[in-house]
Parts: structure tokens; C-alpha cells; sequence
């Protein structure tokens, strides 16, 4: 898929005890491993000695880190990065995480990946006990939680805590204290999170993916609501939020996470590769070569190819200097956006009936300007297979899903989208069959966006920000 569904963010923490580490290379380094989980804005902060200094801006992580910046940053021995995905309205500095904050117990920096489903209820109450906002992302409702339990608990850990009992929905928290690293994860596991070590130091991530990026070793996830402390005397948990059955997102298998990562001990590169195989079988058809949109779809095209014996191929090849803040300011640019993007290799398609695989299909507008693509380079059949369920709603869990009216499969049935987007055949995964590629038999998988049914309470609608109307728009 081609820039229309995205995740919210990645993050990554060190503390090494012995100072044997550049904690500021390594987590700009770990950051450069998760940029897939965002691409908007970065940030990163480091602990000298209980002195936090803190760096973020708008832009890809090369980009905003240079040299300059890593002086002004200097050394530590504690340090969290923060990649962040943002809706265009979001897309600024001041919502670029870590957040740093100071407050009469000490500092904090705070990152998370997620959303809160109360985040706007607990936004007001405490906007009306005279709170101001600088965000507009959960992050800051979190760090204002944080720091009202922190005075009146003995630890961070322990406000982290009692503040987790009021917070609902999807997160994934990586903060730092003056001597401290602190990560959690919600109740029901929707989004990954990891422990590993590098030597003697402690190390958290969105993805193992960073890891091996570092030369670290992975360790294990982080349960369903634990809470990992780490300090000078090593790593303890604290499991009060522990007990429920987890609900990863099972799209981290299909799209989000990096092919290379294995999260709840599955294999994201062989999920992929099942979810192209249940496919050939599912949805067999006579054809004479085997694509994938690049990168999700590429796994689960070698899966079909294996399975189908049909012979696999490069269809496309990809630009990769253009990120997702790449601008389309005219019609026709965005019309041309995907030859940009993606480029077909005329002497794998032409002449053959060609099996393409997705990993989903948004609103049609990009499915359909590929398939033109791949008829106008000579393909004489497109048969596409996506490796999901057609979405029919919103997520309230970290996922931009476009709304219900954008969304096609909510207005079209199987056949009506299979003539919107020129494709002479298309097959999606069933639900049950997308909860076949991952093997993660400890876990539940929240299918949300592609049933309509989510495992805890959502809101009814999502929040605006209401700074952003003009006054006769809240009239």
C-alpha cells in the first residue's frame, strides 16, 4: 500500500549502567530502524547525570539529527528517540515527541505510540482544573496524569502506576526520569513493545527490528500492562495491569511493522509470507507471474508465488527518497503520484496475466492508478489479492484509518470495487484467515477496523481539535 493508511509512531530507550555506550548514536541509530512507524517529525532526549536535554523537529531522522545536533544533546548514560506519524493538522514541532517536562518532582521526557480512547474526556477534566495544553497528542495528557500521581508517590514508577488505572486504550510508553527508564504497555497489548539488552545496558523498543540495528540482543515483549523499570541497579517489572489476554493489532503483521521484526514471537516476514499462501489457495487463478506493491506487499506476493508455483517477479521499482510528506499541490501531480512513487518494470508484465498483492485497499484511488499502470506497460490481465479484510471502520487505537464515508468496501460491494479499480479479479483475506498469519496462539488480535467490533469501549466519535475551528465554525 502507497501512503494511505499509516501507524502512530515508534519508540526506543537505553540505559547503560556502565557508561560504555554513545547512548545518543545509538538511539539516533535504533530511530533510523524504526522511521517506517513514522515519518513526520523524530526527537530525542538524553540523561546527563539527572540534566535532560531534549531535540525533536519536523522531518525525516537524518534530516533533523546532524553532528550540531548531537553536541547540543551531549553525553549520558540514559536516552529515548521518538518517531511520530501525524495527520497533516498535527504535523508540527510542538507535537513532535519526547515531550519534556518539568515539574516540582523533577524532569521527564515522554514519548508513546498509541491513542487513548479517553484522551479528550481526560484532556477536559483536566483543562478544568486549569491544566494548559502546548499539543495537541495524547502524550501531553499522559505526562500531565504522570505528574499529578508523581506528588503523591514515593517513585515514578509509582505514579506511572496509578496513572495507567486512568488511562484507556492503545500505548505504548517509553519515559525517562533524572535516573530512570521507564517503559509500559497497555492492558491488551494493542501496540508492540520490547526488551533487549547491548552488552550490560537495557534497551526498549516499538520493534526488534532496532535491535538488530544496534547489535542487541532481543530478550522478550513486554507483557499485556506491564511496567519496565530500569536504574542503575538493573531491570524489575511491576505486573498490577498484568492478567488480561492481549489484543495486538493484527495489522502490525500485515503492514506496519518491518518485515525483519518478530513481535509476540511471530515472524512478521513469514505472517506475510502465510497471508500470500492462504491467498493461492483461496483465491487461485491462471496467470504467468507474481508481483507485490513494495515493501507490504512483497512478502505476501513470494508467499503466493511459493504456493501457487506461478513464477514470482519485480513489477514495480520504488522511489525511495520520497517520504509520505512528499507534496501534490495540483490535481495532476496527484494524479502522477504513483508513477513517482512507483515505477513499473515493463519487462516483468508485459504480455502476461500478472497476480498483484496488496496489503489493503483504502479508497480505490491508488489500486486503481496502479493497475492502469501495469495495463499501460503491457499487462494484459491484473488479478490483485490483498493480504487483508476490506476495512469498513475507523480505528481508535493509533491507526489513521480514513473515515467510514472514504472508506470504499463501506459503499461498494467486492465486484462494484473490482470494476472501480480495473482489476480483473480481486480477492481479500476473510477475518478468520487474517487471524491465521500471525502464529501467536497466546494472543487475540484486535480486527476493529475490518469488523466494526473492538475489544474495549470506543468513543462515538473522534475528537477535533477545537482550536483549529474558525469561531463561525462553533456556532
Amino acid at each position: 500500500m502507497t501512503g494511505s493508511i499509516h501507524e502512530e509512531c515508534g519508540v526506543f530507550g537505553i540505559f547503560d549502567t556502565n557508561n560504555e555506550y554513545d547512548v545518543t548514536s545509538i538511539t539516533y541509530m535504533a530511530l533510523y530502524a524504526l522511521q517506517h512507524r513514522g515519518q513526520e517529525s523524530c526527537g530525542i532526549a538524553v540523561n546527563d547525570d539527572g540534566v535532560i536535554s531534549v531535540y525533536k523537529d519536523v522531518g525525516l531522522v537524518p534530516d533533523v539529527f546532524n553532528r550540531k545536533v548531537f553536541d547540543q544533546l551531549g553525553d549520558g548514560n540514559i536516552a529515548m528517540g521518538h518517531v511520530r506519524y501525524a495527520k497533516k493538522e498535527q504535523a508540527d514541532r510542538a507535537n513532535a515527541q519526547p515531550l519534556y517536562v518539568r515539574h516540582v518532582k523533577g524532569p521527564m521526557a515522554i514519548g508513546y505510540n498509541g491513542a487513548l480512547t479517553n484522551g479528550a474526556e481526560l484532556r477536559h477534566e483536566l483543562e478544568l482544573t486549569g491544566a494548559i495544553f502546548h499539543t495537541t497528542n495524547d502524550a501531553e495528557v499522559i505526562s500531565y496524569i504522570i505528574t499529578k500521581e508523581r506528588l503523591t508517590s514515593k517513585s515514578i514508577e509509582e505514579s506511572m502506576e496509578k496513572a495507567l488505572y486512568k488511562l484507556k486504550g492503545a500505548y505504548s510508553i517509553v519515559a525517562m526520569s533524572p535516573k530512570k527508564l521507564i517503559a509500559a504497555r497497555d492492558e491488551n497489548g494493542f501496540r508492540p513493545l520490547c526488551i533487549g539488552k547491548l552488552g550490560d545496558a537495557y534497551v526498549v523498543a516499538s520493534e526488534s527490528c532496532a535491535f538488530d540495528t544496534i547489535g542487541a540482543k532481543f530478550i522478550r515483549d513486554v507483557k499485556p500492562g506491564e511496567i519496565i523499570v530500569i536504574d542503575q541497579n538493573g531491570m524489575r517489572t511491576i505486573e498490577t495491569h498484568c492478567g488480561k489476554k492481549g489484543h495486538i493489532c493484527v495489522f502490525e503483521y500485515v503492514y506496519f511493522a518491518r518485515p525483519d521484526s518478530v513481535i509476540e514471537g511471530s515472524s512478521v516476514h513469514e505472517a506475510r509470507l502465510r497471508a500470500g499462501a492462504i491467498l493461492a489457495k483461496s483465491a487461485p487463478v491462471d496467470a504467468d507471474v507474481v508481483i507485490g506493491v513494495p515493501d507490504s506487499g512483497l512478502d505476501s506476493a513470494l508467499g503466493y508465488s511459493r504456493e501457487s508455483g506461478i513464477p514470482y517477479g519485480v513489477g514495480f521499482i520504488k522511489n525511495r527518497y520520497i517520504g509520505r510528506t512528499f507534496i501534490q499541490p495540483t490535481q495532476a501531480q496527484r494524479a502522477n503520484s504513483v508513477r513517482i512513487k512507483l515505477n513499473v518494470l515493463g519487462a516483468t508484465v508485459k504480455g502476461k496475466r500478472v497476480v498483484l498483492l496488496d496489503d489493503s485497499i483504502v479508497r480505490g484511488t491508488t489500486s486503481a492508478n496502479i493497475i492502469k499502470n501495469l495495463k499501460e506497460a503491457g499487462a494484459t490481465e491484473v488479478h490483485v489479492r490483498i493480504s487483508s479484510p476490506p476495512f469498513v471502520s475507523p480505528c481508535f487505537f493509533g491507526t489513521d484509518v480514513d473515515s467510514k464515508e472514504n472508506l470504499i468496501a463501506c459503499r461498494m460491494t467486492e465486484e462494484e470495487i473490482r470494476k472501480e479499480i480495473g482489476a480483473d479479479s480481486l480477492a481479500f483475506l476473510s477475518i478468520e484467515q487474517m487471524k491465521q498469519v500471525p502464529n501467536v496462539p497466546d494472543f487475540d488480535f484486535c480486527v476493529g477496523c475490518f469488523t466494526g467490533k473492538y475489544p474495549v469501549p470506543v468513543p462515538e466519535c473522534q475528537e477535533c481539535d477545537k482550536f483549529k475551528k474558525k469561531i463561525s465554525e462553533n456556532k
